[in-house]
């Protein structure tokens, strides 16, 4: 069975060709860096980082381009509030962003252009659509697109635009999805935009928040390109948007498929700082959970399903990931670096059929939890080999290189603290129990938990005295 994925723009499931054979690629929308990434930006960029994976699992090079749009109204906004410069304030969240992506393994893109470096690019494409007659100069000096110039305004989004009048327009990068209007391509400067400016053909002024992407995704993969990525809620306005600017000014298709992925809630709710639900990887990391179950939970629902980030479904993430790096440890204590060798065992073939049906992970990972139940049972009974071990560690690293959860979470401790560790496994050995509990709770104290297996002591983070969500 051959990839088939959920295009957007057909609102039905298609079989994936690449536009070209060997390499895939793709562009999704980055983060906005006016503040620290919340948990629900992460379901989108974990989203991204699983179709890449995925294609590479199928033997694809690809090509990932991934924006970091460092200016727009909310920057500009914080700005002012924290009376910082916009590179200032833009490094530090950019910073913030990229410490998180590289925490829940996401393999950062290949390349992630900011938009402050791209402002000649985008005012290139507006020129474009001027002189195609798609846009409009105002009286202020700000640029506007004609959405009544072209016809397929909204099927992306189906929304209806017969009754809109074309004189309407739309200053703010965002608005409401019951108002398409004209939006803006180039904004004047006005006088709370401070310093921040740069000199185009109608004035000083900066672009608007649709025109980055569409400019930066053309430059680095051409006028045409496989997959758009981003979360349902940049559907309209700004892939509609995307979509319009972008064939008026090429008459080229500009993205193969357009691949959404759902909203995450908190306790079933939207998240929310009024509702006190608004949490960052940093305060779920802090409460003992780990990224390995963060990402998890983030991953594992079927892409187009909402995720609810219950303590409920976090503590059963973290029971799958410690199922899949126990299952490894009791391989390598079992295998040989001479038997390790690449085999395609059905559980490959089962992974992967549910895989290219619509990245249904759910029912991929329960084809791989039958496996590793029936594995376990083996080594239980002394009937796997080595050379079984070492093939089954190959198979599950190759499927860990979609999912990325099973490499064990090493929680960061002094050379002491190791020490101390071995000190207890002695004490144990000894019937020391005084001296092993007191260890043991200077751990606990750390926010770490000692786990006693038969193969050695595990260091795990602890939840005990964590917050509720």
């Amino acid at each position: 069975m051959s990839l088939k994925l959920f295009n957007t723009l057909s609102g039905k499931p298609e079989s994936f060709k690449p536009l070209d054979d060997k390499t895939v690629r793709i562009y999704s929308c980055g983060p906005t860096v006016y503040d620290v990434p919340h948990i629900g930006n992460f379901r989108a960029f974990l989203f991204f980082d699983l179709v890449k994976r995925y294609l590479r699992f199928l033997g694809y090079e690809v090509n990932h381009v991934m924006n970091i749009t460092d200016i727009d109204d909310k920057i500009i906004a914080r700005c002012g509030e924290e009376g910082k410069s916009l590179s200032e304030l833009t490094n530090e969240y950019r910073a913030a962003f990229e410490k998180d992506a590289v925490s829940l393994r996401i393999d950062l893109p290949d390349t992630l252009p900011a938009a402050t470096d791209h402002i000649d690019d985008m005012i290139d494409l507006i020129k474009q659509l001027i002189d195609k007659d798609y846009a409009y100069l105002t009286d202020d000096g700000s640029v506007f697109f004609k959405i009544g110039s072209f016809p397929n305004y909204g099927r992306l989004s189906n929304i209806d635009t017969s009754q809109l009048s074309s004189t309407e327009r739309v200053t703010d990068d965002e608005y409401g999805k019951e108002n398409p209007q004209d939006f803006a391509l180039w904004k004047a400067w006005k006088e709370e935009d401070g310093e921040i400016e740069w000199e185009s053909p109608w004035g000083r002024g900066r672009p608007g928040w649709h025109i980055e992407c569409s400019a930066m995704s053309m430059k680095y993969l051409g006028e045409e390109f496989d997959i758009h990525c981003g979360g349902v809620d940049l559907i309209f306005p700004h892939h509609e948007n995307e979509i319009a600017q972008s064939v008026c000014a090429t008459d080229k298709l500009f993205v193969n498929f357009w691949l959404h992925c759902e909203h995450l809630l908190v306790n079933g709710a939207k998240m929310s700082k009024s509702l006190q639900n608004f949490y960052t990887i940093t305060d779920l990391i802090n409460r003992g959970y780990t990224a390995s179950a963060i990402r998890y939970l983030l991953t594992s629902s079927h892409y187009r399903h909402k995720v609810d980030l219950t303590e409920e479904h976090l503590l059963a993430a973290s029971q799958a990931v410690n199922r899949f790096q126990d299952f490894r440890r009791r391989l390598e204590k079992l295998a040989t670096s001479s038997s390790r060798h690449e085999a395609d065992l059905p559980v490959l073939d089962e992974f992967r059929k549910a895989m290219n049906n619509d990245l249904n992970i759910a029912k991929a990972m329960g084809k791989v939890f039958d496996w590793i139940r029936e594995v376990n049972r083996k080594i239980d009974s002394n009937e796997l080999t080595t050379e079984e071990a070492g093939s089954f560690i190959e198979v599950l690293d190759k499927i860990d290189s979609v999912i990325a959860v099973v490499s064990d979470d090493k929680p960061e401790i002094t050379d002491e603290e190791a020490t101390m560790i071995d000190e207890r496994e002695k004490a144990r050995q000894e019937k020391n129990w005084s001296r092993a509990d007191e260890i043991r709770d200077y751990f606990r104290s750390r926010g770490f938990e000692l786990e006693d297996t038969p193969d050695g002591t595990i260091l795990k983070r602890s939840k005990e005295g964590s917050d509720k969500l």
